[in-house]
């Protein structure tokens, strides 16, 4: 089945970033590391088998986990309401990282802050498809790479293009590795980077492979072209790289 090779490559890409992300720390590159494929495996797990059998030929690539959203319940581009809700995806066991920034508690799907990207990009594909078959059956959410990294006091949140070194590279290459598998499990035609940093991934990791590759502006709050117009430019900037519903 489809779902158990994806879930054997996410298992694959746990077990591979996660020695790296201790070595982040131990280096000083960053203060903390946290890996939600470990402490939040069970609903990350629940996501793959939920939708990544459906039939989409389009992935949407993120970055790396937000503190609000996959971070905590590790579902890329995940809120509370949204996991909840849309997916259904609820009492399920969420464990707790290694080492807690004391800024950046885990209380996994009761999170009380909802992640406005994820907010943004579910509700945008519950507009535009309908049911959460019907999305899956178009698109699937991957994360380029699954670890959530931190600094400082106030455990302000550092997204891999940040750091450089041997470390970050290898790091990279796994998760370069881990997209080209789930491409090839999935047989995806098209390739959406949400955010430049994703589509330059992509293009690196798949440049052998004869699939689109494109990219679609980030939804983040901090993003002005996401809140542009309201968010209404947002909204259409990303329908302009989604596929048309099959089922339509």
């Amino acid at each position: 089945m489809i779902t158990d090779k994806l879930i054997t490559a996410a298992v694959n890409l746990r077990d591979g970033v996660d020695p790296l992300g201790d070595m982040l720390v131990k280096q000083g590159l960053v203060d903390y590391s946290y890996n939600p494929l470990v402490y939040a495996w069970e609903p990350h797990k629940a996501f793959i088998k939920l939708g990544g059998g459906k039939g989409a030929n389009t992935l949407l690539l993120g970055m790396n986990p937000g503190p609000h959203g996959m971070g905590q319940m590790g579902i890329p581009f995940s809120a509370t309401s949204v996991v909840r809700d849309l997916l259904g995806i609820k009492g399920l066991e969420v464990n707790q990282p290694k080492k807690i920034h004391p800024k950046r508690p885990i209380s996994g799907l009761d999170w009380h802050k909802e992640e406005v990207s994820g907010t943004r990009i579910w509700n945008v594909l519950q507009e535009y498809y309908g049911n959460i078959d019907e999305i899956f059956s178009n698109v699937f959410i991957v994360n380029h790479c699954p670890l959530m990294l931190f600094n400082g006091d106030r455990g302000t949140n550092i997204t891999p293009d940040k750091i450089s070194g041997e470390v970050v590279n290898k790091l990279l290459e796994i998760c370069d590795e881990h997209l080209l598998r789930v491409v090839e499990i999935m047989d995806i035609k098209r390739v959406v980077g949400v955010g430049k940093y994703a589509e330059k991934r992509a293009l690196k990791a798949l440049k052998h492979l004869d699939i689109e590759i494109t990219s679609c502006w980030h939804p983040s709050p901090a993003s002005p072209l996401a809140n542009r117009n309201k968010g209404n430019d947002w909204k259409e900037n990303i329908k302009n790289v989604l596929p048309k519903n099959k089922d339509s």
